[in-house]
């Protein structure tokens, strides 16, 4: 119910906003992109007007099928494993999506093996982990408050300090604002919880 009540007025306000793509009359060059709706509307368009490759569907449930095997032979061999939903979601999302959860996995991987070494291991990890959702949330809730701001004052970008022609050099500007901001915050949590400890603590 809660669901029903706040997802579609803000699916609303973003396509008033920006639109998303696919969408006609859109301009795709601010459009959200939409990966699964749009898998979903082309299976669904393809059923109803009879022409879906089921070729590809066939390839893709032989990936699938090969992917699961593979999976459990590897787990039943060695201690690597390879998930077939992230194979899947490696398939058709887009490069700047699957990107950022290789880069969030290695992250997370470098924050642990350092939490390991701290007086609370368990506890550091956990804030950690609330320190990404908090970062998850918070970047959704400006997005949509961005997205209120421009809806209602009809100005595509009302709080633009810059022209358009510093589209480039903002997304180094901002990936390295990011990266210093996480860098600086895991660090204020491992200091938080407490001093390293010299050897880790052993598996129980």
């Amino acid at each position: 119910m809660a669901g029903a009540v706040v997802i579609p007025p803000i699916l609303d306000l973003l396509n008033h906003a920006y639109g998303f793509v696919g969408a006609p009359g859109v301009d795709a060059s601010r459009a959200l992109p939409a990966p699964q709706a749009a898998l979903i509307s082309a299976l669904a368009q393809g059923v109803i007007e009879g022409n879906l490759d089921w070729n590809l569907i066939g390839d893709g449930a032989l990936i699938g099928v090969g992917v699961i095997v593979l999976d459990e032979t590897l787990k039943r061999t060695s201690s690597a494993h390879v998930p077939p939903l992230a194979v899947g979601l490696g398939i058709y999302l887009p490069t700047s999506t699957t990107l950022m959860i290789v880069v969030g996995a290695v992250a997370g991987w470098a924050f642990d093996r350092r939490a390991q070494r701290t007086a609370n291991p368990e506890g550091t990890k956990q804030l950690g982990v609330l320190l990404a959702s908090g970062m998850i949330v918070g970047e959704s809730l400006i997005g949509v408050l961005l997205a209120a701001i421009v809806v209602f004052s009809g100005n595509a970008a009302p709080l633009a300090l810059v022209g358009d022609e510093f589209t480039g050099a903002a997304i180094w500007v901002g990936g390295v604002a990011f990266a210093v901001s996480m860098v600086v915050l895991y660090g204020w949590l491992n200091r938080a919880s407490g001093p390293a400890s010299k050897t880790p603590p052993r598996a129980t």
